[in-house]
């Protein structure tokens, strides 16, 4: 399914309303932009002749009906903004789904907080949401300035080291979303995306659960030989994956890698060959991010791949 990128085709309650903010001030302005070129041909066509007629108090009189048609416009779209930021304000529910997204260069962590920390769920550069519920994130950045912005689902929020912001957003509607750093943060900013998908809350919590699960122990020999490599090599020292004996936090969490659409924070697909090509080679896809090139064998990086593609 193809990612959704759209500010004017809106899946979710809160980018509705924006959107139609938009499409208000658009026309708006377009009408003005109408008049005033209407204006300027009428002017062009009847030359000097007209302005020379023209008496101080029918220029007066143009400027001030401008004034004030101008005032009234800028008032009525003053008036339309404050209704769009509190109708915005009435899915502030306590009952909503609760995230946090922490902003890295350049990958997102996602976690799904519950009262019960064991009940926790993390992942990374992928969103999944239940159709119809509230949902509150907490954004936090561990380095510089980014900002997330899901078109189709909500406005840009930043995300300020030291600092927590909040995004509410209800997707209205099932589909699977692009959201992307909206704020320039280093060489790999245009590389920074994430997947968010809205799904039908029942599909939302059989993800849930199943994400709450350990990593699923390997079911072949070669699997086996990749969880090896992962645990004794480079990857376990930036990388979690529970259940195992990797459990650094640094680096995107693997539990549940094979299950994800994108790696890379949404610059390549989920297939074998980009899985390969990514860890053999990380700075060519990516240059500047912070996984380094692992070194392995042909043998060890197919049996990682194995590994990891099993961890769904």
């Amino acid at each position: 399914m193809p990612h959704v990128q759209s500010v004017i085709h809106p899946a979710g309650i809160e980018a509705a309303r924006a959107s139609h903010l938009w499409w208000l001030i658009f026309g708006i302005c377009a009408a003005v932009w109408i008049a005033v070129a209407m204006a300027a041909l009428i002017a062009i066509r009847t030359g000097r002749r007209a302005a020379s007629r023209a008496t101080d108090r029918q220029l007066g009189t143009n400027i001030a009906v401008a004034g004030a048609l101008s005032a009234v416009v800028l008032i009525a779209i003053l008036f339309e903004s404050v209704l769009t930021g509190r109708a915005e304000d009435a899915i502030r529910t306590p009952d909503a789904l609760h995230l946090q997204v922490t902003a890295n260069q350049w990958w997102w962590d996602v976690q799904y907080v519950n009262d019960l920390p064991s009940l926790n769920v993390t992942t990374a550069n992928e969103i999944h949401l239940p159709v119809g519920r509230p949902v509150r994130i907490d954004l936090l950045s561990t380095d510089v300035i980014h900002s997330l912005w899901i078109p189709s689902l909500q406005g840009k929020v930043d995300l300020i080291p030291g600092r927590l912001n909040e995004l509410w957003l209800q997707a209205d509607r099932a589909g699977v979303y692009r959201g992307q750093c909206a704020e320039y943060c280093g060489l790999q900013h245009a590389k920074m995306a994430l997947v968010v998908v809205a799904e039908a809350p029942d599909a939302f919590e059989r993800w849930l659960a199943a994400n709450r699960a350990p990593a699923v122990p390997p079911s072949t020999p070669e699997q086996e030989r990749g969880k090896a490599v992962v645990e004794r090599g480079p990857c376990a020292m930036c990388h979690n994956i529970t259940g195992t004996l990797a459990g650094a936090r640094s680096a995107p969490d693997l539990t549940h890698i094979g299950s994800r659409s994108t790696i890379a924070a949404g610059t390549l697909p989920n297939t074998r060959g980009y899985l390969g090509g990514w860890i053999a080679d990380p700075q060519h896809v990516k240059p500047g991010n912070r996984m380094p090139v692992p070194g392995l064998s042909d043998e060890q990086l197919q049996a990682v791949i194995a590994y990891l593609e099993s961890l769904k």
